[in-house]
């Protein structure tokens, strides 16, 4: 692992917004059409019951000076009225809350499951060239930052924008003069407000790009602890954790910095602004004719400085809105990105069910290559009857495991044609394709959950009796019942409590009872002790009999029993035929393949 951690989180800070993309993300929340239309509904009944208390304290002020039986009447009902809007206005803010919090954690719960089912459906050229960790930002930590927007952004700016308009409306019809006094100083207010908030949105999009890159840093750890482990390199990689760590909290603590500094500067320009009015509220509360005197009533001097002090609140509201929604437009880019990556591999239009099949695979004159300068198969043809297994032997790097990928669509070929039972792999389903196969790689992935489940993954509708049955097939029944709870008996993630033996048994019980008609066995035997190897090659008589499989291996036990072996040399095939017929050819490939093992065992 590299000292320096690769930055995984490669959002740019600045983006423009984007219009098409804001409108696509909104879409998720148009199911809940109701529940924002009436928590539209709320916030504006909140709205007027937050404005009208204000106004009601002032009309208690005027009349405060009248000491008489009906001015106590007055005050009893209007503090009696700021009781029930200060009620109604918790009632509806707490339901409005509920309604959107409810929402927005379903629209955000769809959009989530939207990007998962689109990364099950994209191609292995898509993972080939992105890490987990990477992949895991986008579904958590993106799809995460984007929670505000839904459950309270969106409501509230409409409503913010409203109150914005009441107010200064209110204000101005209670004295024009003293409101335009006052807003004098809402230029310098907002030149803070967006270049503070400017430079706190790119702040904490650094924090948030290193919080990114450092779980990318443990998921690549932690994933890679036994290698870690057995190279010593503890130390190193916690030297490199303390870097991460402490780059975050140095991030962090900028960020905080300014965040602080943001405050303060609003506190002082609204104090400003209310010296300001107060100054000249006191002069217009003189008589008129007398110096600046406007008659000035006290009531109306407090109730414009009451509402003065409510409308900073939305202009903060929107600029926190507007610096939401440009931290939001990275998650959202990097969440369509992969949504709209297509799958290099998918059905066509009109592409057809694959009927059952008896197995026949046909390569014809296939040419194929991952990288346009380097061509992994170069022209190659043969055919595979039903039921035949067939071996594949030849180099690292020469393309056998290719030549099973092609067969299950994994890619697709560059020229010429894969068919099964005569049917063009790619024009058929997909899924119809691959139910009817069976592939068990070199690495065994075990998931987490019991030996059971494990077994019937690949057939869900399986009976006990039926994983039981595959599991003695394969000699895996011993080993299995001689766990703690058999086959109850819970493993952990990518079975890390079972040996590598144990956990390709299980693979090959899972195999087996898919009961594909095409099976292919990728170095499934390579890890196996030689105990294990010799109750495999008992299970593969039962695993393969009836079925046309492909068997990569490199052990000559494996494959010399093969109807028929394939070296594949140079992009072709260079031999092909039984293990009888190959050890034949004097300096032929395969020939020189059981010399070379051959070799090494008696070296042993």
């Amino acid at each position: 692992m590299a000292r320096v951690l690769r930055q995984i989180d490669d959002e740019e800070l600045e983006r423009p917004f984007n219009k098409s993309q804001f409108i696509r993300l909104i879409r998720y929340m148009f199911p809940y059409k109701k529940q924002m239309i009436g928590s539209l509904i709320l916030m504006v009944g909140a709205s007027f019951c937050s404005l009208g208390q204000p106004f009601l304290m002032s009309r208690a002020l005027g009349i405060l000076e009248k000491v008489d039986g009906t001015t106590w009447r007055s005050l009893i009902l209007l503090v009696v009225g700021m009781v029930i809007l200060a009620g109604l206005g918790a009632l509806f803010l707490r339901r409005r809350v509920l309604w959107m919090d409810i929402s927005g954690r379903k629209a955000i719960a769809q959009l989530r499951q939207d990007l998962f089912d689109h990364i099950q459906g994209l191609s292995f050229s898509f993972f080939d060239t992105r890490s987990a960790g990477k992949i895991l930002v986008r579904v958590i930590n993106d799809v995460n930052s984007l929670n505000d927007l839904f459950t309270n952004g969106i409501v509230n700016v409409l409503v913010d924008c409203m109150n914005l308009v009441l107010l200064l409306v209110i204000m101005l019809a209670v004295n024009w003069k003293l409101t335009l006094i006052s807003m004098c100083i809402l230029p310098i207010l907002l030149f803070i407000i967006f270049k503070l908030k400017r430079e706190m949105r790119r702040r904490w999009q650094i924090v948030r790009m290193k919080t990114s890159s450092m779980n990318g840093y443990l998921h690549e750890s932690l994933a890679g602890m036994r290698v870690t482990e057995a190279f010593v390199r503890e130390e190193e990689n916690l030297d490199t954790f303390k870097n991460v760590n402490n780059d975050i909290r140095n991030t962090w603590m900028r960020a905080i910095h300014i965040n602080n500094a943001f405050w303060p500067a609003l506190d002082v320009t609204g104090t400003i602004g209310t010296v300001l009015v107060y100054v000249f509220g006191v002069y217009f509360m003189q008589p008129v004719g007398v110096g600046m005197g406007q008659g000035l009533e006290l009531a109306n001097l407090m109730l414009i400085l009451w509402y003065l002090g409510r409308f900073w609140e939305p202009l903060n509201n929107l600029s926190n809105f507007y610096n939401m929604l440009l931290t939001s437009m990275a998650s959202m880019e990097r969440i369509f990105e992969i949504m709209d990556t297509p799958p290099d591999v998918q059905d066509k239009e009109g592409a057809i069910p694959l009927p059952p099949i008896t197995g026949r695979v046909n390569f014809e004159d296939v040419t194929f290559s991952y990288d346009p300068e380097k061509v992994i198969l170069k022209n190659v043809s043969f055919e595979v009857e039903p039921g035949q297994t067939i071996a594949l032997v030849g180099p690292t790097g020469a393309g056998k495991s290719t030549v099973v990928n092609l067969i299950s669509r994994f890619y697709d070929v560059q020229g010429g044609a894969v068919k099964i039972d005569g049917y063009d792999v790619r024009d058929v389903q997909l899924h119809s394709l691959r139910e009817q196969m069976g592939v068990m790689m070199q690495d065994s992935f075990i998931f987490s959950g019991t030996i059971m489940d494990n077994i019937r993954y690949g057939k869900l509708e399986a009976t006990d009796e039926e994983v039981i049955e595959a599991a003695k097939a394969v000699h895996a029944h011993d080993f299995i019942m001689g766990m703690e709870k058999g086959y109850m008996t819970e493993v952990n993630e990518r079975g890390s409590s079972l040996s590598v033996g144990q956990r390709q048994l299980i693979s090959f019980a899972r195999a087996l009872l898919n009961d594909p008609k095409i099976l292919i066995l990728d170095e499934a035997t390579s890890s196996i002790d030689t105990h294990t190897e010799i109750l495999i090659q008992k299970a593969l008589d039962v695993l393969l009999k009836g079925r046309t499989s492909f068997v990569i291996a490199h052990r000559l036990s494996t494959i010399r029993n093969a109807d028929c072996i394939m070296v594949i040399q140079d992009g072709h095939i260079a031999e092909a035929g039984t293990h009888d017929e190959l050890i034949k050819i004097p300096g032929g490939h395969y020939h020189a393949l059981c010399d070379a093992q051959y070799r090494f065992i008696n070296a042993e």
